[in-house]
């Protein structure tokens, strides 16, 4: 499903290149629940952010269901980004001027989702993620396990097939960082290919393989 090959990511100050990332060769099969570990500054959200599209790589190639993501315009690297992945981040990331109902709504809205269709989407991950009650909230008004299980909803309601998760469970308590957990090992029990960072050794251990970084580099994949 996924494959990265001599993936670099640097920055450049003058005649100087800071690396964040060297030398990433990594292959990923669909359905797998990967894990991706180390320290702070390893380069564990760069990689994250350029397998999720969001980042561009300044070397090497990627390759997304056999399509080079690494020759792609702007405009196709949205429209895939669209289309085959959703994004859990640690800060929730929900709008705030908007209900419960209506951030779950709005990937379908980009999508151009047909209002029948999009209401019969919403009414069913309301009814699966048992938040029917909460849809008319707005996310200040639910607690910090609510909103990471609404933040969940809304990226796997386009029905993705590949869930990206940054930290997702780093703000909550540990009763609410499981129950987050437990709902992405049932996504990926129903087929979805699922990578997280995590500082959490708890966490990573729902995944089926952990990568561990050390300095942009891949130290280890056990």
């Amino acid at each position: 499903m996924i494959e990265l090959r001599n993936i670099e990511k640097y920055y450049k100050n003058k005649f100087v290149k800071t690396y964040v990332l060297r030398n990433i060769n990594l292959k990923i099969n669909e359905g797998e629940f990967i894990s991706i570990m180390g320290p702070s500054g390893a380069g564990k959200s760069t990689l994250l952010y350029i397998l999720g599209m969001l980042d561009t790589p300044s070397g090497g190639e990627y390759y997304f269901d056999e399509q080079p993501v690494h020759k792609m315009s702007e405009r196709q690297l949205s429209e895939m980004h669209k289309s085959a992945i959703g994004f859990v981040f640690q800060q929730y990331h929900l709008i705030d001027e908007l209900t419960v109902y209506e951030n779950l709504e709005t990937p379908l809205l980009y999508q151009k989702v047909k209002g029948n269709e999009r209401k019969g989407m919403v009414a069913e991950i309301l009814d699966k993620f048992n938040i029917v009650a909460k849809k008319d909230l707005f996310p200040n008004q639910l607690s910090g396990g609510q909103q990471q299980l609404v933040a969940v909803a809304r990226a796997i309601i386009s029905r993705p097939k590949l869930i990206l998760a940054d930290e997702p469970t780093g703000n909550l308590h540990s009763d609410q960082g499981k129950e987050i957990m437990d709902l992405l090992k049932a996504l990926n029990d129903e087929g979805t290919t699922i990578i997280q960072v995590t500082h959490s050794e708890i966490n990573a251990k729902y995944g089926n393989r952990i990568i561990n970084l050390a300095d942009g580099w891949i130290e280890e994949t056990n």
